[in-house]
């Protein structure tokens, strides 16, 4: 398909503004899929709040100049598809991995994230990070625990003497 300047342009932009407002980039070659198993992947996608682009090489890499993203256009070869995770950085890593249990010929090429090309051997590594309210429950979690140790142990001296007393009552019941 012949695009022309003005539509190049356009896909740049927007692919650019994409990736100004996203957390992590992965680049994934999808080629052997069927149009069904791209459209039930873009479906997921949409679900999860991750944008996914097929686009040219060319267009790809002058839309990540500029970007947090910019050290991936190197790695840009071949058929790709580009996921962007718009809030969680995990987010994207999660939908590629289970898509890629079913549908072997899916294979990740690079992904970066804060301006850091990782490996894609890395993508488990990023897909098991916890999602924000994963990681704000194991926060409040660990900032809870401190407290509730202090709670227990200012109420245990009066549990020990109801017990101690609970006892004693219970010993002169059974020897009358």
């Amino acid at each position: 398909m012949v695009l022309k300047l003005e539509d190049k342009k356009t896909i740049v932009s927007e692919v650019a503004g994409v990736a100004q407002q996203a957390v992590s980039l992965i680049a994934a070659e999808y080629s052997g899929l069927t149009v069904a198993q791209l459209t039930g992947l873009r479906k997921s996608a949409r679900e999860a709040g991750v944008y996914m682009r097929v686009v040219r090489n060319t267009l790809a890499r002058r839309a990540l100049e500029g970007t947090q993203f910019a050290c991936m256009q190197q790695e840009l070869v071949g058929p790709l598809v580009l996921a962007f995770s718009k809030e969680e950085p995990s987010a994207a890593a999660r939908l590629i991995k289970e898509f890629a249990k079913d549908n072997e010929k899916l294979k990740v090429k690079a992904l970066a994230v804060d301006g850091q090309l990782l490996p894609p051997g890395d993508l488990n590594k990023l897909a098991s990070l916890p999602t924000r309210d994963e990681a704000i429950a194991q926060l409040m979690f660990a900032m809870k625990a401190p407290v509730t140790k202090l709670v227990r142990t200012m109420a245990e001296p009066h549990a020990k003497l109801v017990r101690t007393i609970a006892a004693i009552r219970d010993a002169k019941q059974s020897a009358a």
